[in-house]
């Protein structure tokens, strides 16, 4: 997160530090409980933490404070938000395990591997790339099925 908004591995480090360190204080103070994952918590923290950073650099102040994270509403939607952006990917990712073969290939070299079609055409012995990227809808209309049915073990 903080690599891919212009943060550098140090700062990146530095704020995994600090969010390691809130969870420490909350941990050891009393009346904490951890009512989400582990890496959900500490990256809503680290999220926080680099946008309070991002807000000192460019002057505008940002109203958080170190010791009241838990009570914070910005992170309670943090944590939804991560939470919820969690189960998507693993609803998505049991979706592309039932689509199987060559939709789950095609789909995720051309989105995640970033394939040309003439790649994938070559690839799975299409004719032209048009054809291919028939398939790749076709594809991916089956995947949009199985996504938003709700039970993506089987549409």
């Amino acid at each position: 997160m903080i690599l891919n908004n212009n943060g550098s591995k140090d700062q990146a480090k530095d704020v995994f530090q600090e969010a390691v360190m809130v969870l420490y204080d909350k941990v050891t103070g009393q009346g904490f409980v951890l009512e989400s994952k582990l890496k959900t918590f500490l990256y809503a923290v680290s999220r926080r933490l680099w946008l309070k950073q991002l807000g000192k650099k460019s002057n505008n102040h940002y109203s958080i404070e170190q010791d009241g994270f838990e009570e914070s509403p910005d992170l309670s939607e943090d944590l939804q938000m991560h939470e919820d952006q969690e189960r998507q990917f693993e609803k998505m990712e049991s979706a592309l395990q039932v689509l199987g073969e060559p939709c789950q290939s095609i789909l995720t070299d051309f989105y995640l591997r970033n394939k040309s079609m003439q790649d994938i055409c070559e690839k799975f012995g299409y004719t032209n790339t048009d054809n291919t990227k028939t398939q790749k809808y076709k594809c991916l209309q089956r995947l949009k099925k199985l996504f938003f049915s709700g039970n993506p073990h089987g549409a």
